[in-house]
């Protein structure tokens, strides 16, 4: 028969962490590359315990190497900045957990634009998804909104001038009534005084 081993407390914590470690983030993509940044997406998987990520970032001929690391944080995203123009990167992405950090995502690989480069019509490599309708997007929201805040200032002044002529019609009607009433009294007045005098000729 098959002769059974204890197993010490190390060996059952070590399988408790090895179950609780999250999977690894999928869909992991660059997109809104530019010429000294670029933006990180990914997605957990449904279940997992995640309260922040670790990103791996290395240039591909092997220069220069980077870490980031944020806990406390239900994010899905991350920009990454200073990095060099028309240069070859790859990135991976590992999700932290209560008790440990996942394996890593596959790599990802993008390259910078160039300071001259126009936005491309389409990805250009695995894991790319750019949207060159952002900017013009964001131009439209800008001058609509631009816009409605003239249409309201506008709006405004032409309110604001209807008000002041009324006001200042209203001012000159009561500046003119007293002096029709004062002239009426004076007239009613002379022709009391007048009769008066009549009457005792």
């Amino acid at each position: 028969y098959l002769k059974k081993e204890p197993i010490n407390e190390l060996q059952v914590m070590l399988v408790c962490l090895h179950i609780s470690v999250p999977a690894p983030p999928v869909n992991v993509s660059v997109t809104q590359l530019r010429a000294h940044s670029a933006m990180v997406t990914w997605n957990v998987p449904q279940g997992d315990t995640v309260i922040g990520y670790a990103i791996s970032q290395q240039r591909q001929d092997g220069l220069m190497q980077r870490s980031i690391r944020e806990v406390n944080t239900s994010s899905r995203w991350c920009v990454l900045w200073d990095l060099d123009e028309d240069t070859h990167y790859s990135v991976q992405v590992q999700s932290v957990g209560p008790h440990g950090d996942s394996p890593p995502s596959r790599a990802v690989h993008f390259r910078t634009l160039e300071r001259t480069d126009h936005y491309p019509a389409g990805p250009a490599m695995e894991g790319l998804g750019m949207t060159p309708q952002l900017e013009t997007g964001e131009l439209l929201i800008i001058t609509t909104v631009l816009l409605l805040w003239a249409a309201v200032i506008a709006l405004f002044c032409r309110q604001y001038d209807i008000i002041k002529d009324n006001d200042s019609n209203g001012t000159k009607e009561k500046a003119k009534r007293p002096l029709v009433r004062a002239t009426s009294s004076y007239y009613n007045l002379h022709r009391a005084s007048s009769s008066i005098s009549i009457i005792r000729v």
